[in-house]
């Protein structure tokens, strides 16, 4: 389909070499020698691009800008003039125009601004699709090279920066297939390494954890007078954190990226928990066991935090004072945002922000959020555009202007599930679809990853036999009975709780204040 541009000039006839060149390239031009002629070409017919004189006799360049934008207000217009005056550009720019060239132009300089208002997402995509296809290989290689925590996380990195930029559906598909089998050696690589973390011979390969987040990445900055955020975003992924991150740093300098390790089970109430008290969940329970439930005991399991963090604090002397607060509503953020002499006030702001994980719940339980969450790009689009208008992204406004050193994080991510897997427990086993905990559990141990002693990971046991099962992958642990309805219920939802890259390698980043 051919690319129909619009070029006004009152000296058109001095343009005829550049015309001729861009009508060789493919590209279909109409010529107008003033602005009325202009405005009826533009009201007739429908053009890809037009390019504007700035002075021209009868009405302006910026006139006829005008009126173009009231006839096609997303038709491109590119203003060409002698004049480098600031005022002209100025109109110009207020004026919507998407670029601007100063004369003489010529034929290469007008080629490029074509590739780059018409055909960018094109070549970017192309050009990704290319170097996809290159880099393929060298992503497979690094699977069985894996040995440690690390080298996954570089393998992670790869993989969603590939996943965010490729647009190319039938090459997004191989990427779906790559990401697939990532999981799987991933998964291999938890089974045999996670249990070992947790004993003498392994510790050292042990990477950093939820247990010891706080104390390696915000204890160290926080003391009296200073001015430290720490934000707990509820099941931010780290392809959230990329798409978030260029409107964060229009207000923060990134000084350092990096992603940890969540624990198992990647659920709120064991990772947020080890996060802030700084133990184990078995640890928590010994030490602290008014601040723990179990997954079959009543009420909430995470109404501690501050009390656990608290304590926490003091355990690792940490001194300087602390405002922390749950933000699970707009009326809660908007409240936060109404109490800002709590910020002035505080050394320490420890802040939960629940909205990435009500997504989640709301593409289970609801039809339309289901069908607006159907995939990754869409979970990304949708956590993209609810940030850029959140009570969350004012608060970072209000945090950066206040200086603050700001921390961000999460419990753990969450991952699209869509084979189901059966186990076998008794009514007290706990109801998460990536994990599940009981007595005498029943399953085929080649499907699931097992801790039969679940103190081996530092997990509470209920009963002598007690064990924990964890979902691998794109897995999701069902019951026999109405295991149908469940399985058309759950899969293609998103679940967290279990082993992918997506739920345990978790970003952490420190802001800077510009």
């Amino acid at each position: 389909m051919n690319t129909n541009i619009l070029w006004v000039d009152d000296e058109v006839a001095m343009l005829r070499a550049h015309i001729m060149f861009l009508e060789n390239k493919g590209y279909a031009i109409t010529t107008a020698t003033n602005g009325h002629d202009a405005l009826d070409l533009v009201r007739e017919r429908n053009f890809d691009l037009v390019f504007l004189d700035e002075n021209m006799p009868g009405i302006s360049g910026i006139e006829t800008l005008k009126h173009i934008k009231e006839i096609r207000p997303t038709l491109s217009v590119v203003m060409i003039t002698k004049s480098e005056e600031e005022d002209i550009m100025n109109r110009a720019i207020g004026s919507q125009i998407a670029d601007y060239l100063i004369k003489p132009v010529n034929p290469n300089q007008v080629l490029l601004c074509i590739k780059r208002l018409l055909h960018h997402r094109q070549i970017v995509s192309e050009q990704s699709t290319a170097d996809y296809r290159l880099e393929f290989n060298q992503i497979a290689q690094l699977f069985s090279s894996a040995k440690k925590f690390e080298d996954w996380v570089e393998i992670y990195r790869k993989l969603v920066g590939w996943d965010i930029a490729l647009q190319n559906e039938g090459v997004r598909e191989v990427l779906s297939y790559q990401l697939n089998e990532a999981n799987n050696e991933f998964s291999k690589f938890i089974t045999n390494s996670y249990l070992r973390w947790f004993d003498k011979n392994g510790a050292p390969e042990r990477p950093l954890m939820s247990q010891n987040l706080l104390r390696s990445k915000v204890f160290p900055h926080v003391k009296p007078g200073s001015k430290i955020a720490f934000l707990l975003i509820d099941n931010l992924r780290y392809d959230h954190w990329r798409v978030m991150a260029p409107t964060i740093q229009q207000l923060f300098k990134i000084e350092q990226e990096d992603l940890y390790c969540a624990i198992l089970p990647t659920s709120t109430q064991y990772a947020r928990n080890a996060i802030f008290s700084g133990l184990m969940p078995s640890e928590i329970e010994k030490v602290q066991p008014e601040f723990w439930l179990n997954d079959e005991d009543e009420g909430g399991k995470n109404q501690f935090e501050e009390e656990l963090l608290r304590r926490n604090m003091q355990r690792q002397s940490v001194s300087g004072s602390l405002f922390f607060t749950k933000i699970v509503s707009a009326e809660a953020g908007k409240q936060v945002l109404n109490e800002k002499n709590k910020l002035d006030a505080c050394d320490f702001a420890a802040i939960v922000y629940n909205f990435i994980d009500a997504i989640s719940h709301a593409s289970t339980e609801t039809k339309i959020m289901r069908e607006l969450v159907g995939h990754e790009q869409a979970y990304r689009s949708i956590t993209q555009s609810w940030f850029q208008h959140s009570d969350l992204l004012e608060l970072l406004k209000e945090l950066a202007a206040r200086k603050y050193k700001v921390i961000i994080s999460s419990d753990h991510g969450t991952i699209r599930v869509q084979n189901p897997v059966k186990v076998v427990g008794d009514k007290n086993t706990s109801v998460n679809l990536r994990y599940k905990t009981g007595k005498a559990l029943t399953y085929n141990p080649r499907e699931v990853f097992e801790i039969r002693r679940p103190e081996d990971a530092c997990l509470p046991r209920t009963n002598l036999s007690s064990g924990y099962v964890f979902a691998r992958n794109r897995d999701f642990l069902v019951y026999p009975n109405n295991c149908n309805q469940h399985v058309k219920y759950y899969r293609n939802t998103f679940q967290h709780g279990g082993i992918s890259m997506e739920e345990m390698i978790v970003p952490v980043v420190t802001l800077l204040p510009m």
